[in-house]
């Protein structure tokens, strides 16, 4: 054991005062947050006064944001807002459902953004480059992230008729696109977040693949290579990829689609990036293809979007939906999306935009993005590990009960309020079926700071870890899982050993105290084989409108051919995207196991805190 962990073994249970966010005249938390929760909602999220002390609590910070959504319902209806607003509130404040962070941060305020994420154009010009990058410092203002394409931009050394000179190629740009995340810095408040795709046939794809191996580049970005089924079945058998000029749209090299496949996967395998994006799956699903096809996603990859179009997301809480005996409150379930449809509805009539093509496309197509956070929880109170078949398919009739009830809901909403303008040329127009509010409303969001919030697992995600070190705005804890606590502390088999080997190395082991039923509920991420986090993913994308984020997360000594089974594999099983993440494979990961921790760092301390993630996006805390 290091000496940070031994450390922290002997501070079990203590939290430092020095560490812990100022309480009583700073802060005032009636909602029974944790520690870390409420670090962060002192620091990004709570409202201040112009002397910059704090001047809300969390369940006024709840109540704000309530009130400042349900305006909308005045629009509708004379005192909407009046029978809305407390059944948004008391929503929020039990943690039932939380919206994306801009909305938390921005509601009722003189910001306004509320949007999560915007997919912003970039064209072969300089005009539209750093139009775009204007476009990108305001969004990062607001708190909100970005997505591009740069498949349209032509490749370095092509030419440039207007100065006879060398363009320099799209990966140029994408470094002055991560410097101006990095200046802005989301306004202070949330580190800034951006997603590059390129296309997987651009000539200059083998530096966009190997930019992020040098750790220090392309920080606030997360890459991801837009793949075609044509390129996928030229990998499977062994056949030639074209490279194609996007300027002249002509083939400048035929290369092995191997060998281009093997470097993707190599790259991914040693930093976490590219992902990979299925577009002619992404676009199979598109509502509304006469708009155009989808080139790029937000920047976890679960929102595919058109130019200027944003993700309005949140997730509902599973956690917060079991009944004392520990079994799924169906009802509560389907009260909650309801209710949570309506909320995001209100949302994109409530929120300011940047600028006027991002208001025109949110309104055109109302698209919302409705998921979970807490899956992992729910199963392991349940006692279903989460690597089965069980598993999966209650997830999947999960995931199927909340978009059958948003889409009802939606519908609903167009009886009242209209269907979105561009219903007539949906999909579903076409096909007959009843107009909807929202042309889509379903999506899986990775949730990492909202799962802090509401002290539960991340998204769709396993437990990471049953205990683990946590970096966050400069504060290093551990934090053990509760439920795993108060579980054990019921059977009657905590102890100090328990805690000892938890805090000392984040796993159970085969510590003969625990129930065998119990090691294997509260399955962690790296104990899972790839084959089950993908088999879970597909379960809950096959009754998603948009697309699902997972981090498939794999042992530090897995081989760079193991993600390329698992790219492959991913394609198979008709996924959108998919995502690894090998542990230590970044010098700096917001979560980590407590023996990986240098003796020569401060001890972490510490507290109950239930998240779990990867910590290997820029959208985390």
């Amino acid at each position: 054991m290091s000496g940070a962990a031994e450390s922290a073994r002997l501070d079990v249970g203590r939290v430092a005062a020095e560490d812990q966010p100022p309480l009583g005249a700073d802060i005032r938390d009636d909602l029974g947050l944790s520690p870390t929760a409420l670090r962060i909602l002192r620091r990004r999220y709570l409202r201040r006064d112009d002397e910059g002390r704090v001047a809300e609590s969390t369940g006024g910070m709840m109540t704000r944001v309530a009130r400042g959504v349900a305006a909308a319902e005045d629009v509708y209806r004379p005192r909407g807002a009046d029978r809305w607003a407390p059944a948004f509130d008391g929503m929020l404040r039990r943690l039932e459902f939380l919206p994306n962070s801009p909305t938390l941060m921005n509601a009722g305020t003189d910001i306004g953004v509320l949007s999560g994420c915007f997919v912003l154009p970039v064209e072969d010009s300089l005009a539209s480059i750093f139009t775009t990058l204007t476009h990108t410092a305001l969004v990062h203002q607001a708190g909100g992230g970005t997505g591009f394409a740069f498949s349209r931009v032509r490749p370095a050394g092509d030419v440039v008729a207007s100065t006879q000179g060398a363009a320099s190629g799209p990966v140029s740009f994408l470094r002055i696109f991560d410097l101006t995340t990095e200046v802005i810095r989301q306004g202070g408040r949330r580190r800034g977040a951006s997603m590059g795709v390129l296309h997987v046939t651009h000539p200059d794809i083998e530096e966009f693949v190997a930019v992020k191996r040098d750790t220090g580049e392309l920080t606030n970005l997360n890459l991801s290579v837009a793949v075609t089924d044509r390129f996928m079945q030229a990998v499977r058998d062994g056949g030639i990829h074209e490279l194609v000029n996007p300027r002249t749209g002509r083939a400048v090299a035929r290369v092995p689609a191997q060998r281009l496949f093997d470097r993707i996967a190599e790259a991914a395998w040693a930093t976490g990036d590219p992902g990979l994006l299925f577009l002619d799956r992404i676009n199979a699903a598109n509502p509304l293809p006469t708009m155009g096809d989808f080139e790029a996603t937000n920047p976890c990859g679960e929102v595919p979007l058109l130019p200027y179009e944003s993700c309005n997301l949140g997730s509902i809480n599973l956690a917060r939906m079991l009944t004392d005996d520990g079994e799924l409150d169906w009802e509560r379930l389907e009260t909650t999306a309801a209710l949570a449809t309506r909320f995001l509805d209100d949302v994109i009539d409530v929120s300011r935009y940047p600028i006027a093509e991002m208001d025109e496309a949110a309104h055109a197509t109302r698209k919302i993005g409705l998921g979970m956070m807490g899956l992992a929880e729910l199963l392991a109170v349940q006692g279903i590990p989460y690597d089965t078949p069980a598993a999966a398919a209650l997830a999947g009739q999960i995931m199927q009960r909340i978009a059958a009830v948003s889409r009802r809901t939606s519908e609903a909403l167009a009886h009242e309020r209209g269907p979105c303008p561009r219903w007539p040329d949906s999909r579903a127009a076409a096909a007959g079926d009843p107009p909807v509010r929202n042309a889509q409303r379903t999506a899986i969001a990775p949730a990492g700071t909202l799962s802090v919030i509401a002290g539960t697992t991340s998204g769709i995600e396993p437990l990471f870890a049953i205990a683990h070190v946590r970096d966050v705005l400069g504060s290093r804890r551990i934090e053990v899982n509760p439920r795993f606590e108060r579980v054990a502390r019921a059977g009657g088999f905590w102890s100090d050993d328990l805690a000892d080997e938890l805090v000392g190395t984040g796993r159970i082991g085969a510590h003969l105290g625990v129930p065998p039923a119990i090691r294997r509920a509260f399955v962690t991420a790296l104990e899972i084989t790839p084959a089950w986090h993908l088999r879970m993913q597909a379960a809950v994308q096959a009754h998603v409108d948009a697309a699902v984020s997972k981090t498939v997360n794999l042992p530090a000594e897995a081989s760079p051919d193991q993600v390329a089974r698992l790219y492959l594999n991913a394609w198979l099983a008709q996924v959108k995207g998919i995502t690894v993440y090998r542990y230590g494979s970044r010098a700096t990961q917001v979560l980590r196991f407590p023996d990986d921790v240098s003796a020569d760092t401060p001890a972490p301390v510490r507290v109950n805190a239930g998240a779990d993630a990867t910590g290997c996006d820029p959208c985390e805390v």
